[in-house]
Parts: C-alpha cells; sequence; structure tokens
C-alpha cells in the first residue's frame, strides 16, 4: 500500500443549523481573510473565508502521552501499582484519549462526566460553555479488581500481553449502571446490539475514571500503523497543503462511485462558495466493528484502489483510519463521530443516510430513523461550529451508465444498489453494472468474500469482529 502512504511523506511535514446552503462563520484561527460577494436572492451576503484550521473543543488538542524524559520513570511506576488488563476495545479508547480525539477528555470518565454525556450530551467547561461529548468512554472493572486496588489513587492498565500502557490517577470508582447505560445510548435494550455484547453486557459492575498518563504511542502493529495519523499530525497535514476547509467522510464500508461523486460534488460546492483549496479528509473508522462488517485491512486496500483508478484527487485527499470502537448507536453516535471531527481540524461533515444505524437486532426493521441523525446533527449543542452536509442520494443511472444524483422526475431511469445487494454481487463473484465502483475496488472487495469460501473441509472461515 505504499501508494496510500505516499500521500503523507511527498513532503515533510513543516449558525445552528449548519448546511452549505447557508454562509457560515467557519470559526477558523484568522491568519488572513478574503471576502467574496456572494448572491442570495436580492441580498448580496459576504462569505468570509479564513486561513488555518477550526480550533479543538475547548480550545487546545488535549494529548496525553506522557513526555519522553519521563517515560522510564513512569514505566516503572506502573510496576508497582494496582493493574488493570485492558481488553482490545478499551485499549482502543486509550489510544482514542492519549491523541486528543475526544478533547478536551483527558481519561476515562468519571461519573460526573459520564452522567453528563449520558442525559446531556455534552460536558461543561469551567468557563461555562459546553462541549459536543455523546457517547461516554467509559472503563469497567469487576469486584475483585475493586478489592486489589483499594485505597489506591492510582491504577496501571496494561495490555493482553501484560505490557504496562498507561497510569490513570486521581481515579474514582462508581457503579456501572449498564441498563441505563444501554437505553439512553440506544434506545433500547434489545438483546443482540454488537457494542453492548461484546463490551458491556460481560464487564464489571464498577466503573473506574480518571486522568491518563499513556507511556507509549499505541500501535497495532498490522502493516497499517502508517494511517493512523492523529490529530496533531492531521492538522499539521492539512496545514502543509494550505487547506482553507476541511470535510470529513466517515465510513465503515468499501467506497463506490455514488461515494466519490458526493465527495468531489461536496469539493466543487465548497470552492463555488469562495474556498481556495478545500481537502477531503477520507476517514474510515478502524476501531471495533462487527462481525459482518468488511475488516479494516480489506476496506484499506479497496481505498487505495480508489485513489490509484483516480476516483478520488490524491493531491486533494487524506486518507487516515479513525481509531474509535464503533457503536451502532445511530443519532447519539454521530454526534461523536463529527465532534472527533472537530478536533482534527475538519469544519465541515458529510452526514448520509441512518448515520451510525443498523439493523434491529431483534426485528425486520432500521433500528434507527433513516433522517434523525442529520437533523440531530443540524441542531446538537457544542457542534454550532460545524458545518453539516447532508447526503444527496446518489445511484446507478441506467442512461448515463454511472452513478448519479437521483432524479425524482425519472425515477423509472435509476437502480439502488444497497449494501446488502453489493455485499451479495461480490460474494458470488458477479460484476455491478460498469460505472458502479472502479474495477481494482470491485476486485478486491471479490477477494475479500472469495477468502471465506468453504475450505477443502467444508468450513467458512469465521468472520470475527475487527
Amino acid at each position: 500500500m505504499a501508494s496510500m502512504a505516499a500521500l503523507f511523506i511527498k513532503t515533510p511535514y513543516p449558525s445552528h443549523t449548519h448546511s452549505i446552503t447557508k454562509f457560515p462563520n467557519t470559526h477558523f484561527a484568522p491568519t488572513f481573510r478574503v471576502s467574496v460577494s456572494v448572491p442570495s436572492g436580492r441580498i448580496k451576503r459576504r462569505l468570509r473565508v479564513s486561513s488555518g484550521l477550526i480550533e479543538p473543543d475547548g480550545g487546545k488538542l488535549v494529548e496525553l502521552l506522557v513526555d519522553e524524559p519521563l517515560k522510564d520513570l513512569k514505566k516503572r511506576e506502573a510496576l508497582s501499582l494496582p493493574r488493570i488488563k485492558l481488553s482490545s476495545i478499551d485499549l482502543q479508547w486509550v489510544h482514542v484519549l492519549s491523541e486528543g480525539w475526544a478533547s478536551p477528555l483527558r481519561g476515562f470518565m468519571r461519573e460526573s462526566e459520564f452522567l453528563q454525556t449520558l442525559h446531556f450530551n455534552t460536558l461543561r467547561l469551567q468557563n461555562g460553555s459546553a462541549v459536543n461529548m455523546s457517547v461516554p468512554i467509559l472503563l469497567a472493572i469487576d469486584d475483585s479488581q475493586k478489592h486489589l486496588i483499594a485505597e489506591s489513587t492510582k491504577v496501571a492498565l496494561f495490555d493482553s500481553n501484560n505490557n504496562p500502557v498507561a497510569i490513570l490517577k486521581d481515579i474514582e470508582i462508581y457503579k456501572h449502571p449498564k441498563e441505563e447505560r444501554i437505553a439512553r445510548t440506544w434506545g433500547t435494550t434489545a438483546s443482540g446490539l454488537p457494542y453492548v455484547e461484546e463490551a458491556i453486557a460481560n464487564a464489571g459492575n464498577w466503573l473506574i475514571g480518571g486522568d491518563l498518563e499513556v507511556l507509549e504511542p499505541i500501535k497495532y502493529h498490522d502493516g497499517l500503523d502508517r494511517f493512523r495519523l492523529s490529530p496533531s499530525e492531521l492538522r499539521e497535514e492539512f496545514t502543509r497543503r494550505n487547506a482553507d476547509a476541511v470535510f470529513a467522510f466517515q465510513l465503515r464500508n468499501p467506497v463506490h462511485n455514488g461515494h466519490a461523486l458526493l465527495m468531489t460534488d461536496t469539493r466543487r460546492r465548497l470552492l463555488d462558495m469562495g474556498y481556495k483549496n478545500p481537502i477531503l479528509l477520507l476517514h474510515p473508522l478502524g476501531g471495533y466493528t462487527k462481525a459482518d462488517d468488511v475488516p479494516l485491512s480489506w476496506r484499506m486496500k479497496q481505498h487505495e484502489k480508489v485513489l490509484e483508478d483516480g476516483v478520488l484527487d490524491p493531491e486533494t485527499t487524506v486518507v487516515s483510519i479513525f481509531p474509535s470502537p464503533m457503536h451502532y448507536a445511530g443519532p447519539t453516535e454521530v454526534q461523536w463521530h463529527a465532534k472527533a471531527r472537530i478536533n482534527a481540524g475538519a469544519n465541515f461533515y458529510i452526514v448520509g443516510r441512518d448515520p451510525a444505524g443498523m439493523g434491529h437486532p431483534s426485528e425486520k426493521r432500521d433500528l434507527y430513523d433513516a433522517d434523525h441523525g442529520k437533523k440531530v446533527l443540524s441542531m446538537a449543542p457544542g457542534l454550532e461550529r460545524l458545518n453539516i452536509l447532508p447526503f444527496k442520494v446518489a445511484a446507478y443511472d441506467k442512461t448515463q451508465g454511472k452513478m448519479a444524483f437521483f432524479d425524482a422526475s425519472r425515477p423509472q431511469d435509476f437502480v439502488f444498489i444497497s449494501g446488502t445487494k453489493m455485499r451479495m454481487l461480490a460474494k458470488n463473484k458477479e460484476n455491478p453494472p460498469d460505472g458502479f465502483m472502479c474495477p481494482g475496488g470491485w476486485k478486491v472487495l471479490v477477494e475479500y468474500y472469495d477468502s471465506l469460501v468453504p475450505t477443502t473441509n467444508d468450513k467458512v472461515p469465521v468472520a470475527v469482529p475487527a
């Protein structure tokens, strides 16, 4: 995947309803401004385009890595403290917190932060302002671990290989109200919610919060670490490219030409608004996903082919991995996805149909209303600085032989190829219509499903959660 890595190494790093049809205050830290007159009915409105990047939540990116001179001292200290072993999802949350994706949060949530998140979807800052925080970031422990910690004010966090990862200090231990957490995060307590079964159902009955001191950058050694750019690294890259707008596209699926049409059209619309160099952050989710999603390694191969085939322009696209686990919590979770991209420097966020949604785990229907995600984002407290870009509906236009924006005046000309149908075609090694996905990208998808076919002993490799 060297070609995609080259995107980052070619040069050393040196209003409440926020819609693209509005003329937003981008909240960039100003270095210079260009005013552009844009007609709006009879009145000319002036769009102020600013250089620089949007400020992180709380005004400063919170990075929790221990300073280099203190690392050895802190590692020795960790060996002397009560220990908590982290699950793979716990480690992903340490990664998220350590790099500042959840700024201004400084560690796993204490009870007051948990309650604010659960009931208000915000965190109140000392100056009285609020930032969005819709998904609890928590660390659970059981009775025996609580007993082991006793009166200690610090604990050490270890990975599955018994390596010290971080110190959690000034700790607070409180009850883990699982049913309330599940009901308020997902809007249901139905059995079968993937994240609940993976990370909550069998977790301990206590939560432990505190400030994190992370000993080393989190690495996965899976060949993809070079794509896991932190918010500060992304900000450096956007600055290097002289971006005057950054628009983020969150996805956990392969990119087809309908996605690409949306992204290229968004850039065109931003140029029409007066921006000179809008940069796309193509930001696939890289943490836990449910077992039937295409694994991250295959998605990254497919994204590489999309760039190689010129479907997206490498000069105006930054591909990076977002390390967060996936909740599939619909309108609640999409706020987290948007908020985290502010901290990475994005001031525009593309939102589609049923973002972060999934089918109901026990009934044949969607778990969430398909339009609620974008509606919630347009009103969410703490996200006023972010400009929301609702999806245009794209489908395969039989008259043009390519993906195009749906034209309601001639619906008979369009074919909607759902994710389910796309996966079925790939599994059966059938080709989609020409123009649905670039050939290289489709080949990768077919190869993935081909890797799951029965082996000589008639056993099918089991897809496992990422």
